[in-house]
């Protein structure tokens, strides 16, 4: 194998689960997560030799990643459906309790973040999941920062309107503040 192979497979090792996980932020579906990954990292092999000598591979993969999605969106329009009720919380204090509550949050954070529009969606995971600034995040979506600034005050009040009232508050100010 040369030391370019080498490289990059050690590249893709360490950051492909972290690829991953902004992937199905943006995508909100698993198998397209995994296809949005496997097309930047292509991309990335292909540019391998220049980001190997001077560049930033995770950088270059991520901003592919994020212009892929936001071509996609482009492209087409399918409505989401999001099937099932999330768990009843409970008022309990134990730890079995706790965990049940925290992953509870998390369900309903997902599921409110998915009835988000895509530019809505991709602006709130940028800025608040992926912590890039307003300049990034405009950039990458291919906008102006005002327009982002847009995009996040109504992403935000959408998901303040669709989480359940128990959990609400603690979203939107605990993970986006």
């Amino acid at each position: 194998m040369e030391p370019d192979e080498h490289d990059f497979e050690a590249f893709y090792r360490a950051r492909t689960p972290a690829l991953l996980r902004t992937a199905y932020l943006l995508t909100g579906d698993r198998h397209l997560a995994e296809d949005l990954v496997q097309d930047a990292l292509a991309r990335t092999h292909r540019a391998w030799r220049r980001l190997r000598d001077g560049g930033n591979p995770e950088a270059y993969a991520r901003q592919v990643m994020y212009h892929l999605q936001v071509s996609r969106w482009r492209r087409r329009r399918v409505p989401e459906s999001l099937p099932g009720d999330l768990p009843e919380r409970s008022d309990g204090r134990d730890h079995a309790t706790d965990a049940t509550s925290r992953l509870a949050l998390r369900l309903a954070l997902r599921q409110a973040l998915l009835t988000l529009p895509a530019r809505q969606r991709a602006a709130v995971v940028l800025r608040y999941f992926e912590d890039r600034s307003e300049a990034e995040a405009a950039e990458l979506l291919g906008c102006r920062v005002g327009t982002l600034k847009s995009h996040l005050a109504r992403g935000l009040a959408a998901l303040r309107r669709a989480l359940p009232d128990d959990h609400a508050g603690t979203a939107t100010e605990g993970m986006f503040r």
